[in-house]
């Protein structure tokens, strides 16, 4: 036999042999609840919860701000700024200080991707704070009174809009101030800002009224709720959301998101939470809410109870990543709320 074949396959069982070089194959039963080996990956999801809002340079005319509740986009130019999301109203002089060191331009437009507080808790601050770009004089008789106040136009779904006010005679959960002036209710919304289009796609997910929001020219999507990188999926059926919802949304965004080379960059897609993402990050999203949802599904065919698909722990190996416990929106909540949206009892 050749000396270097002989001393190659010494080598290879001598590699074989070193302590830790075996390989290990966990399964879930295994591994007992809550128990994960030492030497697991937990990736580090770094989160803007220092008490100030941060810029991060996206691309082009697009900005995105951390720290302020959800995530903001700004998109700024000559004809002004627009930001998608206002985040929580504690936030609010922060995030508009973060505005102006991006443009000193006025404010004029904020989209809300949804209702919750924080994707809209800043609207009432931040729209007095900006101006509307005219169609007619304010004092025209078609004019509503609050129309003619100078401040940004604040975009929703028609569904977020009723969520947020009230019919006459009863109390609205926000303050008049904060709700959206102009809504839509067909399947997009155009508008030509700082020479670029923008697309506001009607998108329902974890509620009926979601919105993304597409800048075409820098080739950048704001997309809210649909997708959390630091949680899983926010998710109320009684406002209209599904987990299949959920899953066709992320499929639509996978459509209109196109990779670069080697899977990397191309379209970027900034997200409710967590840091700026590309088409592979939402592949891989979708393709976890695909995993837990059939899984449930599963569990409901077999007649499990919920508690019995809870045991079951349908989310465990993505927890480490997605899991919490405590907070506003729990691993325990999104499995109940998967469960009831596919009919469990």
């Amino acid at each position: 036999m050749n000396r270097r074949l002989i001393l190659a396959s010494i080598s290879a069982v001598a590699v074989l042999a070193l302590p830790g070089s075996v390989e290990r194959v966990h399964t879930q039963a295994g591994q007992g609840a809550g128990v994960r080996p030492a030497w697991a990956w937990k990736p580090a999801m770094p989160a803007g919860n220092d008490g100030q809002v941060h810029v991060l340079p996206v691309r082009g005319k697009v900005y995105m701000l951390v720290g302020a509740g959800g995530n903001i986009t700004v998109q700024a130019g000559d004809d002004g700024v627009l930001i998608v999301d206002a985040g929580v109203a504690s936030m609010s002089d922060k995030v508009l200080a973060a505005i102006r060191t991006i443009s000193r331009g006025p404010l004029r437009y904020i989209v809300n991707t949804g209702e919750r507080e924080e994707f809209t808790g800043g609207n009432e601050k931040l729209a007095a704070a900006g101006s509307t770009i005219r169609v007619r004089m304010a004092t025209a008789p078609r004019v509503a009174d609050r129309l003619a106040k100078d401040r940004a136009s604040v975009i929703s779904y028609v569904t977020v809009f009723q969520r947020m006010s009230a019919p006459t005679g009863k109390v609205a959960p926000r303050v008049e101030e904060a709700w959206p002036d102009n809504t839509y209710s067909t399947p997009q919304k155009k508008l030509y800002f700082n020479d670029e289009r923008v697309l506001i796609v009607h998108e329902p997910s974890g509620t009926d009224g979601n919105s993304i929001v597409h800048f075409r020219t820098d080739d950048v999507v704001s997309v809210g709720d649909l997708v959390d990188l630091t949680s899983y999926p926010f998710l109320d059926a009684n406002a209209g959301g599904s987990i299949q919802a959920i899953v066709e949304g992320l499929n639509n965004l996978i459509d209109i998101t196109v990779p670069n080379r080697k899977s990397e960059a191309g379209t970027l897609v900034i997200p409710g939470h967590g840091r700026l993402a590309d088409q592979p990050d939402v592949a891989y999203y979708r393709e976890m809410v695909v995993i837990i949802r059939d899984r449930i599904q599963d569990g409901i065919k077999r007649g499990l109870t919920l508690q019995q698909v809870k045991a079951e722990r349908p989310t465990s190996d993505y927890d480490p990543r997605f899991g919490k416990n405590t907070g506003a929106w729990t691993t325990d909540m999104f499995v109940e709320a998967v469960y009831r949206s596919l009919g469990g009892k």
